[in-house]
């Protein structure tokens, strides 16, 4: 490995840290977009569960907003409820639309870095290929003859630095198309959810100006 290294120069380098930086973001986004982190199943038959009769205590909601991405949208909902009982559901709506943005924009978190990997690393290549076409042309003699090690060493770095830089972009890309769609499946998921519970806290918003109205 350390031959190759040597054999495609110095252009190389620049790749191999952008290697590192790719690894590390599909290592994260990996972790970080897990389903039992952002929207774990039953989560929503939970709080509609817990909140058939009454709504849940402050701790709950804020246990549930650290929960996940999902818990942190219905946790919205929910002090927004227990905050204003007389929210209208347009309010509601709002409320939960603002949320489920900054969720989003969580989840996209490094996508943007992931794909300049994918973009940047077969420019680099092709910088190393250049570099390695201008070793090629330098190895001519004013007389016309050639130099061997210095034509050899041309080429070892066009073709190198071409192969690496490929080898980066090709599974950077595939990785940021498939963390693009996780994101695009748990928005549509948060937003069926949010819409699933604003009739259901709609219930304790009416409930609760009603009585108001009759104590006056």
């Amino acid at each position: 490995m350390f031959s190759i290294i040597q054999a495609a120069g110095w252009p190389i380098y620049p790749l191999i840290l952008l290697s590192i930086v790719g690894l590390s973001l599909v290592i994260e986004r990996s972790l970080m977009l897990r389903r039992g982190r952002v929207a774990p199943d039953k989560l929503l038959d939970e709080v509609v569960a817990l909140s058939r009769t009454s709504l849940p205590s402050a701790d709950f909601i804020n246990k549930l907003s650290s929960s996940s991405s999902l818990g942190g949208v219905l946790a919205a909902g929910l002090r927004a409820v227990v905050a204003e009982p007389r929210l209208g559901e347009d309010t509601l709506r709002l409320v939960f639309e603002n949320a489920g943005r900054v969720m989003v924009h969580r989840l996209e978190r490094y996508l943007n870095t992931l794909g300049t990997v994918a973009t940047a690393a077969p420019l680099m290549g092709l910088f190393g290929t250049v570099v390695g076409m201008i070793e090629i042309f330098g190895s001519q003699a004013p007389t016309g003859g050639t130099n061997p090690a210095q034509l050899a060493h041309g080429i070892s770095i066009a073709l190198y630095n071409t192969a690496f830089g490929l080898l980066i972009a090709i599974p950077a890309l595939m990785f940021y198309r498939y963390f693009r769609g996780r994101v695009d499946e748990y928005t549509v998921d948060m937003e069926q959810a949010a819409e699933r519970l604003v009739p259901h806290l709609m219930r304790f918003a009416v409930r609760k100006s009603a009585a108001a109205g009759a104590t006056a």
